[in-house]
């Protein structure tokens, strides 16, 4: 069987072929370019462009994936445990901390100003004509709130103790006594271990005397072994003045000869007054003037027992570690050779 044949048709005329033009940008609106950077925002395309938002900060510069994140309800809720955690955290430090120590006490000590530091430098330094030695009373706080709130605080009153300059001096101290050392050429890094080791020991030791003061001669007030503890420290400022004048007058090579035992002398006396006036309104608060009735006069025996623990506290104890501090050679301990 054979297939059909069919006529062959001619050719219609068609209209004639138009190569496409290539467009730059598409008329499709999905598939545009995207916009230059502008001058102001050069580091993405595509950003919000909200005034208040570039005003305010927040979103700025940010990639969209961040903004989404932050708007994450699992990510809000992960910020907000990590607050409440470390708030929790913060608690938890602080009442443990005071457990030891009363931060809130410890704060006045602190109070101090420009006008004071540099009066109570003077004051550690030439003590022989200060007058009065008796501490202000505040009459803005409430007698029944302890011995340290009735005081005024040290920037008030240049009579009142501060752990601000037994802290700065030291540090000052270590620093120093290093640099010594360096001039010296005798610097090596562990010589600051070392300093800040030999200080810590005086502080430890003098911290264990007091406390054991404090347990013998029935001293219940928490403000008086603070004003104990803070001043214990103004020793550094002597000690400080003793490697300073002796480094300059004998070539930078510690407190050898008479001009550096001269100073230390001078110092430890200076020291030692200052304390003795000082810490006679702390131990012996039935001779304190100022009126304070917080403050019981003590027993006959007692009192006996505490002159006796501030002459060798004023002298003999402050006498040594002053001593151990200014004649301390570093080289000597075989560091620096």
């Amino acid at each position: 069987m054979q297939r059909p044949t069919y006529a062959s048709v001619p050719p219609a005329h068609s209209p004639p072929l138009h190569h496409p033009v290539p467009q730059h940008v598409s008329t499709v609106p999905q598939l545009r370019s995207p916009p230059p950077p502008s001058s102001q925002n050069s580091y993405g395309y595509g950003q919000s462009q909200d005034p208040q938002a570039g005003a305010s900060g927040a979103g700025y510069n940010m990639h969209p994936a961040f903004g989404g994140f932050m708007e994450d309800p699992t990510a809000k809720m992960a910020m907000g445990f990590a607050g409440q955690g470390m708030a929790a955290g913060q608690q938890y430090m602080e009442q443990n901390l005071n457990r030891f120590v009363n931060v809130s006490a410890l704060k006045h000590y602190f109070n101090v100003s420009n006008a004071y530091v540099l009066r109570k430098l003077l004051l550690v330094l030439f003590p022989w004509r200060h007058k009065p030695w008796s501490r202000q009373i505040s009459h803005n706080e409430p007698s029944g709130s302890g011995s340290s709130a009735s005081f005024l605080p040290p920037r008030d009153d240049i009579n009142s103790p501060d752990i601000y300059i037994p802290v700065m001096a030291f540090t000052t101290y270590v620093l120093l006594s290093t640099m010594i050392a360096g001039l010296n050429g005798q610097f090596k890094p562990e010589l600051l271990g070392i300093t800040f080791s030999n200080a810590s020991v005086i502080i430890i030791l003098e911290l264990v005397l007091l406390w054991l003061g404090r347990y013998f001669l029935n001293i219940n007030s928490e403000s008086q072994i603070y004003d104990l503890v803070a001043y214990s420290g103004y020793k550094f400022v002597g000690v400080i003045v003793t490697i300073a004048v002796a480094a300059v007058f004998n070539g930078g090579k510690g407190t050898g000869g008479w001009i550096g035992w001269t100073v230390f002398g001078y110092t430890f006396m200076a020291n030692a007054f200052f304390l003795l006036r000082s810490l006679k309104y702390v131990l012996l608060p039935s001779d304190n003037n100022s009126g304070n009735a917080a403050m019981q006069p003590i027993a006959r025996g007692q009192r006996s027992r505490r002159m006796q623990f501030l002459f060798v506290y004023t002298y003999v104890v402050q006498f040594a570690f002053m001593w151990w501090l200014s004649a301390l050679d570093l080289g000597s301990i075989g560091v620096g050779k």
